[in-house]
């Protein structure tokens, strides 16, 4: 892991919090904004882009070639730029690109800054709102328009009490379907099509559980900062660290954590 000075740390979450000024401004200047398109990228199902994730991120790489142009980048839209320092942005300029094109306010702008073991700190930002949640580097803390609060994830109770979300009720393959569906019957509430607001809530507090499949280093770096920093817990479907992405079970607590795993592999 990498090891920072005080005063490089403070430095780090300086640059952050400029990336996401700089991405809530060109998020903002579209968001329901009449005739915005998208773009597909895909052939076999719906993932847009739009100029906004296109603005976004590069706003963000603007700042980063002033402010640390040694440190590597890994974003959505514009790949990958490599560095010297040992550090990477992982930047994703707006997570929940269908939900920005329907006019929800559940997408987010995630930035993360991680070595090579992981994410060190990150951010998720939701522009509209104006809340920003933040964890890594002895902080955990989300800032809105009606109150500043540390973050802590809920405490440990029964999986039969517990509220789960995901994006998609697919939840990748068919078999990861099947084994998400095991968990929502064990489940008192299961709520659907959130993004990355849903990792926020767990972090905040107030749900215990999110469930997802074949995410992307971008779509997870962040949320992994701060989940762990409020004291939750972040993993693929097997317990192990997945700061690549892939298959993702984040936890309020280490207890029912260990609960919804058991019934994700058939227990």
């Amino acid at each position: 892991m990498a090891q920072l000075t005080a005063a490089e740390r403070s430095e780090l979450i300086a640059v952050a919090a400029e990336l996401a000024e700089v991405a809530r401004a060109a998020t903002l200047l579209h968001f329901r904004a009449a005739g915005l398109s998208a773009d597909n990228k895909e052939v076999d199902h719906f993932d847009p882009v739009t100029v906004a994730d296109k603005l976004s991120e590069a706003r963000m790489r603007e700042v980063l070639a002033r402010r640390r142009p040694q440190d590597g980048i890994l974003g959505e839209e514009m790949g990958t730029t490599a560095g010297t320092s040992g550090l990477t942005w992982v930047l994703d300029p707006i997570d929940g690109t269908r939900s920005y094109l329907a006019g929800t306010p559940t997408w987010g702008v995630l930035i993360a800054v991680a070595d090579e073991t992981g994410p060190l700190y990150g951010l998720i930002d939701q522009p509209y709102i104006g809340e920003r949640f933040e964890g890594g580097f002895g902080r955990a803390e989300m800032v809105g328009p009606h109150w500043r609060r540390p973050l802590r994830a809920r405490a440990s109770r029964p999986l039969g009490e517990a509220i789960l979300m995901t994006t998609f009720p697919e939840v990748g393959t068919p078999a990861d379907g099947v084994a998400f569906q095991r968990l929502v019957k064990r489940c008192r509430l299961t709520r659907y099509g959130i993004d990355c607001y849903a990792y926020a809530l767990i972090a905040a507090g107030h749900i215990d559980l999110v469930v997802e499949a074949g995410l992307q280093p971008y779509d997870v770096q962040a949320p992994i900062a701060v989940i762990e920093a409020a004291g939750g817990i972040v993993t693929d479907w097997q317990g192990r660290p997945a700061p690549m992405g892939g298959r993702i079970l984040a936890a309020a607590n280490r207890e029912i954590h260990a609960a919804a795993l058991a019934v994700l592999n058939g227990a």
